[in-house]
């Protein structure tokens, strides 16, 4: 699966004159590398293939001399059942859920490229206290009764991942 988001158009400032430039720019993103690279080749035929169906000219800059794209993250399979197997026995089975896909522009899939990873969130969220708000909502409010439960999984993680492999 993969998406497309435009999330600018600047264009001229009249209501009755066509702009003589528009720009235009937005995210794509994946659930795989090679999709990711496959819709970067699309966008970039798409628009040089009808700029050249309107008679002008298009540029496409996708800023890879300057800001470096984010790569997919997926999760590595045998750390994933680490992290469930530690999960389960620190919080409960019922406390560890399976989160579906999402297409996030993730700074931790830099890292899952460099060695085994597996991303997982930690519930903030507490039905008592009201609304739900997204993530990037200046009125988002955790629950910070759960932080030291993170830490204390985080820990637990780290630890019997680093006994088992210094014992392997």
């Amino acid at each position: 699966m993969q998406v497309i988001s435009v999330g600018f158009i600047q264009g001229g400032q009249a209501l009755n004159v066509i702009s003589e430039t528009v720009k235009f720019g937005g995210t794509f993103r994946s659930f795989s590398s090679d999709g990711f690279n496959l819709l970067q080749k699309r966008i970039k035929e798409t628009i040089e293939m009808q700029s050249t169906v309107y008679r002008c000219t298009a540029t496409i800059d996708f800023f890879e001399d300057s800001l470096k794209p984010y790569p997919t993250t997926v999760n590595d399979e045998s750390m994933y059942r680490h992290v469930k197997e530690v999960g389960e026995a620190l919080l409960g089975e019922p406390n560890m859920l399976l989160s579906s896909m999402i297409m996030a522009a993730e700074d931790f899939g830099f890292y899952a490229q460099k060695m085994p990873s597996a991303m997982y969130f930690i519930g903030t969220k507490n039905e008592s206290s009201g609304p739900h708000r997204s993530l990037h909502s200046p009125y988002l409010e955790i629950d910070e009764e759960v932080l030291p439960i993170g830490a204390a999984l985080h820990a637990s993680v780290a630890i019997s991942y680093l006994r088992a492999s210094s014992s392997a």
